[in-house]
């Protein structure tokens, strides 16, 4: 599967804004306005991600400028207090930060944002340097593929690996990311294998069969919609 990123690294976003863990609480609100950015990685030494600082770190100020929370208040949100009193970038991160290498696969990326709630990752190298950043919209761009493109792939990658040689008896048809399969396949057995690797390709919202078994005298009916 030649034509499609599979690692962060094909996506993500090389430059990247972000803070030193001593930059002050307005440098940290000028540099999100100027970036148009919700979140900036906070940086130690030569640029070792140690943090992340994003607006709701920043909103506990503006939140208890008027008045100071209760006893209640205190104890149920601890973070939320100490942040209103931070003035530096180090004293307002979220530590340590959940961050991507960028040879990690894009399903390895999508499983960590969603499991930690973030909408983006700091890209690392192996020393916990930032490389780049990587965003949920990063990950969406493999559904910009091509219909053709898609079809290419499955056709080249999934069925003329799967039965050794491309078959002339099973068509591939793609329609707005959704794979169609259709025709005659010797083993119907192997159509849930052929789901799974259909739908490793990139690109792919779905697959869907309308094949039949191999010939006989008495012919099998359609498998339509099979299962898997």
């Amino acid at each position: 599967m030649l034509n499609t990123p599979h690692i962060v690294g094909d996506v993500m976003t090389e430059t990247v804004a972000a803070v030193q863990r001593e930059a002050r609480f307005k440098e940290i609100v000028e540099t999100m306005d100027r970036w148009k950015v919700s979140a900036l990685p906070v940086l130690a030494g030569e640029g070792r991600v140690v943090g992340v600082v994003s607006e709701a770190d920043l909103l506990p100020k503006e939140e208890f400028r008027e008045s100071d929370p209760d006893r209640l208040e205190q104890l149920r949100r601890v973070d939320d207090v100490r942040r209103a009193e931070a003035v530096t970038a180090g004293e307002l991160m979220t530590s340590p930060a959940h961050t991507v290498r960028a040879d990690a696969t894009l399903s390895q990326a999508a499983r960590i944002m969603a499991r930690e709630s973030v909408k983006r990752l700091p890209v690392v190298d192996a020393h916990g340097l930032l490389r780049g950043i990587v965003s949920r919209a990063d990950l969406l761009k493999v559904f910009l593929r091509t219909d053709e493109d898609i079809a290419q792939e499955v056709s080249r990658d999934v069925v003329g690996t799967l039965f050794a040689a491309p078959t002339r008896d099973l068509q591939v048809a793609v329609d707005e990311g959704v794979v169609t399969l259709s025709g005659r396949i010797r083993d119907t057995s192997l159509v849930p294998v052929l789901a799974r690797l259909v739908r490793s390709v990139e690109g792919v919202v779905d697959v869907e069969f309308e094949v039949t078994g191999a010939a006989s005298a008495r012919p099998e009916p359609p498998v339509v919609g099979w299962p898997v």
